[in-house]
């Protein structure tokens, strides 16, 4: 794992672990990842995703691009 520096680079805001929503728009429709665990700027909301934790949600959007849903939405399970 990479280590975090304590404040977003730009503006100075405290980095912090939480939970952020990943949205990802397919053309033929979106889908939502929520309770994603990140890394997320307290000024901003500026959010950093760990690769490990990408991964996973590269495969939820993999398998709804398989089913070819409109819409869906899930929570990210660890």
């Amino acid at each position: 794992m990479n280590k975090t520096p304590a404040a977003y680079p730009l503006y100075g805001g405290k980095k912090q672990l939480g939970k952020t929503t990943f949205t990802v728009d397919l053309g033929f429709g979106v889908v939502v990842v929520r309770e994603v665990p990140a890394t997320v700027c307290s000024q901003y909301g500026a959010d950093w995703i760990y690769d490990g934790t990408a991964e996973m949600v590269e495969k939820i959007i993999e398998d709804a691009r398989q089913k070819h849903n409109l819409v869906e939405v899930t929570t990210l399970q660890r």
